[in-house]
């Protein structure tokens, strides 16, 4: 290289030209010829390995070489070998200006920084894309992890530069850096505490991608669309977005829908209130229509008959309905609510089915209904609960109970 230099100095030398116009147009000449051979190089670096990449992504069975291609992998890795020529062709062409050469060798320095940090952003989107195209991979929060590298990778760049241009060593600037650990720590305390969430929350498996979560706090209610370093984004039913800081799920109380989801049944657990005052002994009367209803026929016909017998047996006076045991509205109709659920199509048979009794206050005496229904899908389920309710306040007036509604 200095062999050319000092040829093309003579040459504008000899033509008249003088001895500092040599020099730089020498070097400006020699620079332009490097310059093109950079990119000539560069083109056919770039056109071998994406030829290269290319052919093998076609044999190859897996997606990952498919992806990185998407990417532009082969591209950006392609940039760094020009700029290494150009680095070794420095000192030949500016050995006489020691001030240019320094710059010079720093500013492709810088270039040649930047183009990895770019090279392994592109390397490293093609293994999340990779990641999220794996079955079993789907649902984890791979964008975090991704995210965290990628800060690692930008700080190591950025204190890289500063090193270079500094002209400190990289691990003595790395070393100067201790004293100001507590103000990096500072700016990066959401990313840290990200950072952290992110690892507990993968770990633990608390969420995954697809889950229905509900957190009250955040007004969150949906699908888990995205889990990010600071960030998990909420699709809601209504279509709208929420956005959650990663460290409030394990900070903070939420739902998880997910273990319905994977179970046999979604349940359903609600209750209707009966007006105390409608409660009473059944007579035989009573006894006589209601037997005709086919879910209770053959408990009614048990149970009059095990009463029966019992009364019988101490003598009690049946002049008033209070003495002895007796069959009561309110009891019958709890036994046809469960009869009705356990006959009904869309519950699962498999799991508890129960209508309970609970604690009565200024509302009436609840009839719960416990139970769950085969189709866990929400419209589905929220209507089989409407079909059973609808059934159930239509049946409350055979049995003589009245539903409590509250007057104003």
């Amino acid at each position: 290289m200095e062999f050319f230099l000092n040829k093309l100095k003579h040459l504008l030398s000899s033509a008249g030209v003088s001895e500092t116009v040599a020099d730089w147009t020498s070097i400006l000449l020699l620079v332009f010829a490097i310059l093109v051979i950079i990119f000539v190089l560069d083109f056919i670096i770039r056109t071998i390995i994406r030829v290269t990449f290319s052919k093998i992504a076609k044999r190859s069975k897996t997606k990952f070489d498919d992806i990185m291609i998407m990417h532009q992998v082969p591209r950006n890795l392609a940039h760094i070998f020009p700029l290494i020529v150009a680095y070794k062709c420095i000192p030949s062409i500016f050995f006489e200006h020691a001030r240019w050469q320094f710059s010079l060798e720093k500013l492709i320095i810088v270039i040649g920084i930047i183009f990895t940090v770019w090279g392994l952003r592109s390397v490293l989107g093609s293994v999340k894309d990779f990641f999220k195209s794996v079955e079993r991979l789907k649902d984890k929060p791979i964008d975090s992890y991704i995210q965290v590298i990628m800060i690692f990778v930008w700080l190591t760049a950025v204190f890289a530069t500063f090193a270079a241009l500094s002209g400190i060593s990289f691990w003595e600037f790395m070393a100067g850096l201790g004293t100001v650990s507590a103000v990096v720590i500072l700016v990066f305390k959401d990313t840290i505490l990200g950072f952290v969430a992110s690892i507990q929350v993968s770990v633990n498996d608390m969420v995954r991608i697809g889950d229905w979560i509900t957190f009250q706090k955040y007004g969150a209610d949906g699908d888990v669309i995205e889990i990010n370093l600071a960030t998990v984004k909420v699709r809601n039913f209504d279509h709208t977005i929420t956005t959650i800081p990663t460290y409030a799920l394990i900070s903070d109380s939420f739902k998880n829908w997910r273990g319905m989801t994977e179970s046999n049944g979604r349940r359903i657990k609600r209750s209707l209130n009966i007006r105390m005052s409608s409660v009473r002994h059944l007579t035989n009367e009573d006894l006589k229509k209601l037997s005709k209803i086919d879910l209770i026929q053959e408990y009614l016909s048990k149970k009059v008959e095990d009463i029966t017998a019992y009364n019988s047996s101490y003598q009690v006076d049946k002049s008033l309905l209070i003495n002895g045991r007796n069959l009561t509205n309110i009891g019958v109709f709890r036994k046809y609510i469960e009869s009705y659920i356990e006959k009904h199509s869309a519950i699962n048979k498999d799991l508890m089915v129960m209508a309970r009794q609970l604690q009565p206050d200024e509302n009436g005496l609840p009839i719960e209904i416990y139970a769950f229904s085969n189709d866990k899908r929400w419209q589905n389920y929220e209507y089989i609960i409407a079909d059973i309710f609808d059934h159930i306040i239509a049946s409350a007036s055979t049995f003589d109970l009245e539903i409590y509604e509250r007057k104003f």
